[in-house]
């Protein structure tokens, strides 16, 4: 399961660039000629192609650019691609002039030590840096000479997470010139089936969009392509400059029929787990603010209007207090309060009156907010079925009181005990980001950034939609013990309305057919269970997103739009009106056979009815052709004798057989004698047999 153990990857060293002798600076002489449109600097990015492949959330992306210098002397070409900071890549190449250079992509601390030493030797290096609120940029650069090609390939890949309620897969548009062939193309592949996908760019109107634009879904498919003509990519209909600079957001849901989805693939397993529905946990809330001198000016004006915003969002059944730390720490109240109408009055008269004052006592700071959120569950001020979050705001480093960053976090964990979370929210730069998430993190939370921007007040009421209404807490995510090897987190204090818990892991047997799952938690009224059951030895049939479930025991017949599927006992057939005939055959072996499995065989009946232009593994065989067997011999089995098959211009050496042919009879077939050919029908077949397996679902 590729998304069960990311790596941290930062770094595509391009050293054997260097290494073949390709020179730094060439140079060569070529006649003046007039340069096409959309050439910069004398270098043209003639294509620009995103691809990206969606199936169970996760997303394989494939950004390719290609670049031709137009100019007379060696030009350097850059590569710049923003990616999510949640995803990681997996491969980088680099061709030229049809020679690839295939990348190293090295973990964090490694590559970058790589990327100065290769920086400092003159080799070429790229190197992943933060950029904006929500991505990485990757960036690599290369001389070519005078009229060479040259394609970059980045491949990177993410687990899409849902987010309010939808699922946000997030591409950064900026080609920087008019390009010629600019398309993003997005394939999506949902099991569960899809229930929204739309595609919107900040960059461009909604008319340009929409012509430029095409998005579509039914049952389990999602489809979205976005290819502007050079006219559509203008910033003004006589400029030469492109208007393509900004974000390309698609966004999606899936069917949920049950609060969760178990899928089995190759001896692995991933369990989403969504429920909806639920009425919200009250929750107590300590807001821990910051108010050192720093935060004086806008921070503390936009830090106010998003408490303000937040205190509107608060239901009567929450509970409440500030504490607030400079140089030392005072708070609202001596415990926290009910939110009722007049309490949160009070609340925003103090909110309004807050003032900036002194040092950034972090330590002292937390530590009140956690003693009074465990004080509350002692003296039972707060209601039983109720959760508790601390969620801090700073803008610095601690600078008085205990400053030492691993002191702060051992006190806090051991104040908190693991009894709730804590979200840290760094406001700007100028403070130890990685010091605010390792705190939120070993306490079951999280750390966001909070960007000095005009929307900071809006970032800050945004993080507290996602923590503002939990549906359940001590999420328990149970397994059959037995049948695991390795598993991912599957346990959470809370799970929050419109997100998603998604746990992966592997299974002792690969043939697994069946597997369950339990689901336990707290809910604002009692304790749930969910449970939810996948077997492969049932047959499921989509009426768009309407599932039917049979067993292969069954004996029934369905009928729709031309199409007629009939199960009877352990084979199913199915007809397309007047064509051709499939048959589906559950073969069945011993049980406890140490090798052999149960399988499905795929048989096609009436195959003079397919077309001449049939091909595939199959198809290619439909129509007659041409062989010989000769030189009948005895084989190394006795009773299995060899022989030579002339096909296809090529000499093979075959053995005989028998197998049962299911045209006449779909029930028990007809053995058949036959000749097997070797090595995966090499000779017999066009190429070899791995052209025929698929990638992918698209």
């Amino acid at each position: 399961m590729a998304f069960a153990w990311w790596p941290c990857l930062i770094l595509a060293l391009l050293s054997s660039l260097a290494a073949s002798g390709f020179p730094r600076s060439p140079f060569r002489l070529l006649g003046k000629r007039s340069l096409p449109e959309g050439v910069a600097n004398g270098i043209e990015v003639y294509s620009t192609k995103i691809n990206s492949k969606v199936t169970s959330r996760f997303a394989h992306n494939v950004v390719t650019m290609r670049a031709v210098n137009r100019a007379d002397t060696a030009k350097e070409v850059s590569f710049d691609v923003e990616l999510p900071k949640t995803a990681f890549i997996t491969n980088f190449t680099l061709t030229i002039d049809g020679v690839t250079y295939p990348g190293n992509v090295k973990e964090k601390e490694v590559a970058k030590k790589q990327y100065e030493k290769a920086v400092s030797q003159g080799k070429t290096a790229g190197l992943v840096k933060a950029s904006g609120r929500k991505l990485e940029k990757f960036t690599v650069s290369v001389n070519v000479a005078a009229g060479s090609k040259v394609t970059f390939e980045l491949t990177y890949e993410e687990l899409l997470k849902r987010h309010k309620g939808k699922y946000e897969m997030y591409l950064k548009v900026q080609p920087k010139q008019l390009v010629k062939h600019f398309e993003i193309e997005v394939d999506i592949f949902e099991p569960q089936g899809i229930s929204m996908l739309d595609a919107e760019a900040s960059f461009i109107t909604n008319d340009l969009l929409g012509s430029a634009l095409t998005k579509s879904f039914s049952g389990k498919k999602g489809h979205v392509s976005f290819k502007p003509s050079l006219d559509q990519q203008r910033s003004c209909p006589t400029c030469t400059d492109s208007l393509l600079n900004g974000d390309f957001t698609i966004t999606y849901d899936v069917n949920r029929e049950s609060p969760g989805n178990v899928q089995i693939v190759n001896g692995y397993f991933v369990h989403f787990f969504a429920p909806q529905g639920l009425p919200v946990v009250p929750k107590n809330v300590a807001f821990v603010i910051d108010i050192s001198g720093s935060m004086a000016g806008r921070k503390l004006e936009q830090t106010k209007e998003a408490l303000l915003r937040i205190l509107e969002d608060m239901q009567e059944e929450d509970y409440l207090n500030f504490i607030l730390f400079s140089g030392d720490v005072s708070t609202w109240k001596e415990h926290l309060v009910q939110a009722t109408p007049e309490n949160l009055q009070e609340a925003r008269t103090f909110v309004k009156s807050m003032e900036d004052k002194g040092m950034t006592n972090i330590n002292d700071g937390l530590l009140r907010g956690i003693s009074m959120l465990n004080k509350a569950r002692e003296e039972h001020r707060i209601p039983e079925r109720s959760t508790s979050i601390v969620i801090m705001l700073t803008d610095g480093d601690a600078n008085v009181g205990e400053s030492r960053p691993e002191k702060i976090q051992e006190n806090v964990r051991n104040a908190i005990g693991g009894k709730f979370p804590l979200y840290n929210l760094g406001f700007g730069n100028n403070l130890n980001y990685n010091f605010l998430e390792n705190m939120a993190l070993e306490n079951h939370g999280f750390a966001r950034r909070i960007y000095e921007d005009s929307d900071a007040d809006l970032q800050l009421q945004g993080f507290y939609e996602e923590v503002a209404n939990p549906l359940l807490t001590g999420v328990e995510m149970e397994y059959p013990e037995n049948a695991i090897l390795d598993l991912t987190q599957n346990t959470y204090q809370h799970f929050y309305d419109g997100s998603e818990i998604v746990v992966a892991g592997r299974l002792v047997d690969e043939d697994m057919n069946s597997f369950k799952a339990d689901v336990k938690g707290h809910g604002a009224t009692n304790d749930l269970t969910f449970t939810e059951e996948v077997t492969t030895e049932k047959i499921t049939l989509w009426n768009r997103a309407v599932p039917s479930t049979f067993s292969w025991l069954d004996t029934v017949t369905v009928t729709q739009d031309g199409l007629s599927m009939m199960i009877n006992r352990k084979n199913m057939v199915v007809s397309f009106g007047d064509g051709v005939t499939f048959v589906v055959v559950l073969h069945q072996v011993w049980k406890k056979h140490p090798v052999h499995r149960d399988f499905l065989g795929f048989y096609v009946v009436d195959s003079h009815r397919m077309s001449a232009q049939t091909h595939g593994l199959l198809g290619q065989f439909f129509q007659p052709f041409d062989f010989k067997v000769s030189d009948i011999r005895p084989g190394s089995d006795p009773t299995k004798p060899d022989a030579t098959l002339v096909v296809k211009n090529h000499q093979l050496i075959v053995t005989r057989g028998s197998q049962k042919d299911y045209r006449k009879d779909a029930s028990i077939g007809t053995k058949v004698v036959c000749w097997f050919v070797h090595n995966n029908g090499e000779g017999l077949i066009d190429g070899v047999h791995t052209d025929y397996i698929v990638p992918n679902l698209f």
